[in-house]
C-alpha cells in the first residue's frame, strides 16, 4: 500500500498555498465523506467532519511535506476527526432498528423515538467516482458492498476503535501496520480488533461478509418500474406481491419493524388510505434502488415530501425495504436534491 497515513517529518519544503492545498486535497472529498459516513452513521455528520478534516489539514499543511500521500494523510485527519466526534455523542452509534426488539404485528404502536440516533441513507449522486480510491488488495469488501444500508448498520454495532480498524483495512485495504501508524498502538492491538470486529460483525451477515450483488440488472430496473407503477395507482395488492414472503419492513424513526408478507400487509392496511395519492419518484441511495414518495392529503392539491424507500431486492422480489417517514424522511429529501413540494402541484 503507499496510501495510507505515510506522513514523514516536516521539511524545508514551502508551506502550500491555497490553491496548491486546494488542488492537493479537493479531489478526495467525496471519498471523504463517504469515510466520514461509514465512521458516523450521518450523511449530516459526514458533511461537517468533511469541512473539519479540511480546515485541520489547511492549518496543519506545514506537517505535509508531499513526499508522502497526500490521501493518506486525508484519512488520518478525518478518521481521528469522526473518533473525536464519537466521543462527544451521547450514544456512540446510530441505528436502522432497535436492538432485540420483536417485529410488530398489526398497527404500529411503539411510536415514533425522536430522540435515538437513526441511520441516515446516503445519495448515490455522492458516492465517488473513485480512480485512486480503488480498495486495496487486502480488502475484504468491495466498495459497492460497503455502502449498503444493511452493511452500514452492522458497523454501527462496533466500538469506534473496531470500526475504524474495520473499515481502514478490510474496505480500504490498508495493512494491520499502516492502520496502527493512523490509531495508535502496535499491529497486534490492530489484529486483535480486527478479530473482534469480524466476529460481531458475522452475527449480522453470514460469515461476517455481505451478501454478493451484481450491479443493477435489467431485473432489478423492472422490479423498480412495478414498485412505482404500485404506488403510483395505488394499489396496495401490487405492492405487497413485490415482496418476498420473508421481506422485512423497518421505517425509522418508528420503533416498529415488519417481518413476512402477511405481516407488512397487516401494517399497511392500516395507513394505506391516509393519503388521498401517492406521487413517486425514482431515485438511488447506498449503492441500492430507492424511490421518495410525494403524496396528497384528502382535500388537499399539494403533493408533500412524505417518505424515502430504500429497496434491497432479491430473486425478483425485495427481500428488505427500509422507508423513512415522519420528519426524519422529508428533512432527507434536499439531500438527493429533491423539494419539500412537488413543483406545479398547486396547478
Amino acid at each position: 500500500m503507499t496510501d495510507a497515513p505515510g506522513v514523514s517529518e516536516p521539511s524545508a519544503r514551502p508551506v502550500l498555498d491555497r490553491p496548491a492545498f486546494e488542488h492537493l486535497t479537493m479531489v478526495h472529498r467525496r471519498e471523504l465523506k463517504l469515510h466520514c459516513y461509514r465512521m458516523m452513521g450521518s450523511l449530516h455528520e459526514a458533511d461537517d467532519l468533511v469541512q473539519e478534516t479540511f480546515l485541520n489539514a489547511w492549518r496543519g499543511r506545514a506537517q505535509f511535506d508531499g513526499r508522502g500521500s497526500p490521501r493518506g494523510w486525508l484519512y488520518t485527519i478525518a478518521t481521528n476527526a469522526c473518533l473525536n466526534s464519537i466521543k462527544t455523542r451521547v450514544t456512540r452509534h446510530r441505528i436502522l432498528e432497535q436492538p432485540d426488539r420483536p417485529p410488530t404485528e398489526g398497527r404500529a404502536a411503539a411510536g415514533p423515538a425522536a430522540e435515538l440516533s437513526w441511520l441516515e441513507p446516503y445519495p448515490d449522486v455522492e458516492l465517488p467516482d473513485l480512480v485512486d480510491g480503488e480498495p486495496g488488495p487486502e480488502a475484504r469488501y468491495e466498495t459497492s458492498e460497503a455502502i449498503r444500508l444493511a452493511f452500514v448498520a452492522a458497523i454501527q454495532l462496533l466500538p469506534p476503535r473496531q470500526r475504524a480498524s474495520l473499515l481502514l483495512c478490510d474496505v480500504l485495504g490498508w495493512s494491520a501496520a499502516e492502520t496502527a501508524q493512523l490509531l495508535g498502538g502496535s499491529t497486534a492491538s490492530i489484529n486483535s480488533a480486527l478479530q473482534r470486529a469480524r466476529a460481531t460483525l458475522a452475527r449480522h451477515y453470514p460469515a461476517g461478509r455481505p451478501l454478493q450483488r451484481s450491479q443493477p440488472n435489467p431485473e432489478e430496473g423492472l422490479l423498480l418500474e412495478r414498485y412505482i407503477s404500485a404506488w403510483r395507482a395505488a394499489n396496495l395488492d401490487s405492492f405487497i406481491a413485490l415482496l418476498r414472503e420473508d421481506a422485512t419492513y423497518h421505517m425509522p424513526p418508528w420503533l416498529d419493524w415488519y417481518h413476512g408478507r402477511p405481516a407488512i400487509r397487516g401494517f399497511f392496511d392500516t395507513v394505506w388510505g391516509n393519503f388521498a395519492g401517492y406521487l413517486p419518484v425514482a431515485t438511488r441511495a447506498n449503492g441500492q434502488p430507492a424511490v421518495v414518495i410525494y403524496a396528497r392529503r384528502h382535500q388537499e392539491p399539494e403533493w408533500r415530501a412524505q417518505s424515502l424507500h430504500i429497496i434491497e431486492p432479491a430473486d425478483g422480489g425485495i427481500a428488505s425495504l427500509t422507508v423513512y417517514v415522519g420528519p426524519l424522511g422529508p428533512d432527507l429529501f434536499a439531500a438527493f436534491g429533491l423539494p419539500p413540494v412537488w413543483p406545479g402541484s398547486n396547478a
